[in-house]
């Protein structure tokens, strides 16, 4: 009886094991996903040409309106972007290719089709008249040919200081408006 036994217990054994291996072998294998293919196009996703250091000089008519100088630039052929980075620093210059103020900023982003760009971080413009403006966005409208934000900003004058929300002015700051203005102060000078 004891034969009869272990024969059936090894049979038993043998068939779960069997089972076992069969079950890992249909319901233990991983279904081998693909993870989905992104198409990336070249100056889409990727800039079509990049420069270090460089500067860039626009004019209007063979006169010089601007100078433009980032520590990067990446140019987006299909997007018709172009993006500035690692301190960007921009001239203007009036009709009679006179200075007129210094734009600083972090980063920024050109519209190669209209010419508008908007700048980021620490923004900061200096007019050859002594007036500073100081905001964290600023945008360039080329058909208006004038600044706007909608953000916070600080200008101060040879005769004021002005803080507040909304802005709009010439490239040379001489004309501006504050549309909500949260604090004014004259200064000392003048």
């Amino acid at each position: 009886m004891q034969k009869g036994k272990l024969k059936i217990q090894r049979k038993i054994l043998s068939l779960f094991l069997i089972y076992t291996f069969l079950f890992f072998i249909f319901f233990g294998c991983e279904s081998k996903v693909k993870p989905p293919i992104t198409e990336v196009r070249f100056g889409y996703d990727f800039p079509t040409q990049e420069s270090w250091n460089s500067t860039i000089t626009f004019t209007d008519s063979g006169k010089t309106t601007g100078i433009l100088r980032a520590g990067h630039i990446s140019i987006y052929s299909e997007k018709k972007i172009t993006h500035l980075d690692s301190s960007v620093i921009v001239d203007f210059f009036d009709d009679q290719q006179r200075h007129t103020s210094i734009l600083t900023a972090d980063r920024g982003i050109v519209n190669d089709i209209n010419h508008d760009f908007e700048v980021h971080n620490d923004v900061v413009v200096r007019s050859d008249s002594g007036t500073v403006l100081r905001t964290e966005h600023l945008y360039w409208n080329n058909t208006t040919q004038k600044v706007h934000t909608p953000a916070y900003v600080e200008i101060t004058s040879p005769t004021e200081q002005i803080q507040g929300h909304g802005f709009e002015s010439d490239k040379s700051l001489k004309h501006y408006t504050i549309f909500k203005v949260t604090g004014k102060a004259k200064t000392n000078e003048k």
